[in-house]
């Protein structure tokens, strides 16, 4: 089982185009490697580079510091999961609340599987800067609509902005995951799944 979501790719175009994004793509998978055994804030962009097996002139060719390797490697996990995500619910079958389920279930297996993205995703991307809290705030919004979508919600009125409601649930199925992870993953993970799903049904009983 590898220890990271993001795959090693083929680029089309020049081959210099080709090995300077498969040296980036080895950067995202050392960040993440790096930053959930040590936590950023104690990591360096050494450590990083020897995780790549590159130089740090390799790393400036792609990233102008560390906190950008930070938010590139947090986006990349995010797009892995709604990947999973969405796939799963592709896949799913009977109603709302299945489909909910479903998607839960493929959310907290993620990050059971993937324990060092995982504290990448949840743990180390938080407080770091307004931009990097940026990029949470536009991941949370986005995992926000697929709850909503998954439950057949739309937003009431064409409001630009979610309810809060929502954006207490989005919070809670996220605490849930922290406080599973922290614990070693010690509940069932049907237990874990069932906490949040009842989260995620309190927006269809509005």
């Amino acid at each position: 089982m590898p220890s990271s979501p993001v795959a090693h790719r083929r680029y089309r175009g020049s081959s210099a185009e080709e090995r300077r994004a498969q040296r980036r793509e080895q950067f995202l998978e050392a960040a993440i490697q790096v930053y959930g055994e040590q936590g950023y804030r104690n990591a360096t962009v050494k450590a990083v580079c020897e995780a790549a097996g590159l130089t740090e002139r390799y790393f400036y060719e792609s990233f102008s510091h560390s906190e950008e390797l930070l938010v590139a490697s947090f986006q990349a996990v995010m797009r892995f999961l709604m990947g999973e995500l969405e796939k799963a619910i592709a896949e799913a079958t009977g109603g709302p609340a299945e489909r909910i389920r479903t998607m839960l279930t493929a959310y907290y297996e993620a990050l059971q599987r993937y324990p060092r993205s995982a504290r990448v995703f949840l743990v180390e991307i938080s407080g770091v800067s307004p931009a990097v809290d940026q990029a949470l705030e536009a991941s949370l919004g986005e995992f926000g609509d697929l709850i909503a979508r998954t439950l057949g919600l739309r937003e009431e009125g064409g409001a630009a902005r979610p309810s809060l409601l929502r954006a207490g649930v989005v919070g809670g199925v996220i605490h849930i995951a922290l406080n599973w992870i922290a614990s070693g993953y010690s509940q069932p993970i049907h237990e874990v799944v069932g906490a949040g799903m009842r989260l995620c049904l309190v927006l269809r009983e509005r």
